[in-house]
C-alpha cells in the first residue's frame, strides 16, 4: 500500500510517504540559503510522494530563532519562489510549506549552539507572547499575554503568509498548531489560563486557531491541499487528550481542511511521552476512526513494514518521515526496486540498485 497513489483535490501523490518538515535553523533574514538548496535538493530526489518545507514563521516575532525560515515580506516570498522553482527542475513532485508562530517558545538559541535555551539581550532576544503569562519552564522568561486586538492581527498575519504561499505556487499548506508553539499554547489547558473568549472551555481555547483556519480556507485554493499539524495528546494529566484532538479535527473538517498530521507532546520540555517505533500510531488510529478526514502522523516511523501495517489497519492514510531520509536517502528507491518499480529510479542509476 505504500506505493498506492493518493489524490487530494487535484494534487496527486505517487505514494504514501511524505518528507516531514524539518527545521534547519539556517535562514538569513528569513530567506533560504545555500544550505536549503543542498538539503532540499537531496530530499526531493528520495522517491517520496511530497516534500514539506520546514516550519516557516508568519511574522518576525513568530520565529523560534533568528535563523528561522520566514514568509512575511516580499524578499522572503521572492527567494522562496526561486527555491521552489529550482526544486521543481530537479523533480516535479508536490511541494508543501508548514506555517507557524513560536509564541513563548521563540527568542531561542539555535539548538546546536545552546539547546533549549532562551536568548539574552546580548544575543538580541525579543519579547515573546502567548495565551497566558506562563513561562515555558524554569529559566525561561514570561511571555506577554496577547490582547484581543493582537490576536486578530495575528489572524491577518497567518492569512497574509498563506496568500504569499499561494502566489509562490506551493501545492500544500500546513498550519502548525502543535509542538508547543503559539496555537498549541492556546489549545492546551496547561498553557492557557485565560478568562476571556479565548480561554476556559474547549470551544474558547479552539477559537483563535479556528479563526486562523477559517481565514486561510477562504484564500487557499480549493484544488490544492490544506492541512494542520495537531496535538493528539499533551502526554500530561491535565493537558490535551485524544478526545480533544478528535473534537478539533472535526471542526477542521467542517471548515474544509483535507488532513491532519497527528503529533504529540511539546507543550513542556518534559512530559510523560515514551518513545518507541511509531509511538503515535494508536493516537492517529483513534482520530482516523472517529473523524472523516485524511490522517497523517510522524514519530520514529523508520521501518517499511510498520508503514505498510499502519496503512493496512487504517491507522493513517499517509505518513511523514524525517530522520530516516537523512540517514538513508535512498531507502524508498531500494524498496521500490524490490517491488520491481523501476520507474522510481533514474535510468542513469538503475545499475546501482
Amino acid at each position: 500500500m505504500i506505493f498506492k497513489k493518493i489524490k487530494i483535490n487535484k494534487v496527486e501523490l505517487k505514494n504514501r510517504i511524505i518528507v516531514s518538515p524539518m527545521c534547519q535553523y539556517s535562514a538569513k533574514n528569513g530567506c533560504p540559503t545555500d544550505w536549503h538548496y543542498r538539503h532540499l535538493s537531496n530530499l526531493i530526489k528520495t522517491g517520496a510522494g511530497m516534500l514539506m518545507l520546514e516550519s516557516t514563521a508568519i511574522n518576525k516575532r513568530g520565529k523560534i530563532t533568528h535563523s528561522d525560515l520566514s514568509l512575511y515580506n516580499h524578499e522572503q516570498e521572492k527567494k522562496l519562489k526561486k527555491l521552489k522553482y529550482k526544486l521543481k527542475q530537479i523533480n516535479d513532485i508536490p511541494i508543501g510549506i508548514q506555517i507557524s508562530h513560536s509564541g513563548r517558545k521563540g527568542s531561542s538559541f539555535v539548538p546546536w549552539i545552546k539547546p533549549n535555551t532562551p536568548l539574552n539581550k546580548k544575543n538580541n532576544s525579543w519579547q515573546t507572547y502567548s495565551a497566558s503569562a506562563i513561562n515555558r519552564t524554569k529559566g525561561w522568561p514570561n511571555p506577554e499575554v496577547l490582547t484581543r486586538k493582537q490576536i486578530l492581527s495575528l489572524v491577518k498575519d497567518f492569512r497574509n503568509t498563506s496568500l504569499r504561499a499561494k502566489r509562490i505556487g506551493f501545492e500544500c499548506l500546513e498550519v502548525h498548531m502543535a509542538h508547543g508553539y503559539l496555537l498549541h499554547q492556546f489549545l492546551s489547558p496547561i498553557s492557557n489560563l485565560r478568562k476571556d473568549e479565548f480561554g476556559g472551555s474547549k470551544a474558547n481555547r479552539m477559537r483563535f486557531p479556528l479563526l486562523i483556519c477559517n481565514e486561510i480556507r477562504r484564500v487557499w485554493p480549493k484544488d490544492r491541499i490544506l492541512g494542520a499539524r495537531i496535538t493528539g495528546t499533551d502526554h500530561l494529566k491535565k493537558g490535551i487528550s485524544v478526545n480533544d484532538a478528535i473534537l478539533l479535527t472535526k471542526e477542521l473538517k467542517k471548515i474544509g481542511f483535507d488532513y491532519v498530521c497527528v503529533s504529540s507532546g511539546g507543550i513542556l520540555p518534559k512530559t510523560n511521552l515514551r518513545f518507541k517505533k511509531a509511538f503515535r500510531r494508536t493516537i492517529s488510529k483513534k482520530i482516523k476512526k472517529n473523524t472523516n478526514i485524511k490522517v497523517r502522523t510522524s514519530g520514529m516511523i523508520n521501518d517499511a513494514n510498520i508503514i505498510e501495517n499502519m496503512l493496512k489497519d487504517k491507522s493513517v492514510d499517509f505518513v511523514a518521515v524525517g530522520r530516516k531520509f537523512i540517514n538513508d536517502s535512498n531507502w524508498i528507491l531500494k524498496l521500490a526496486k524490490t517491488k520491481n518499480l523501476d520507474d522510481y529510479i533514474d535510468n542513469q542509476y538503475k545499475r546501482c540498485f
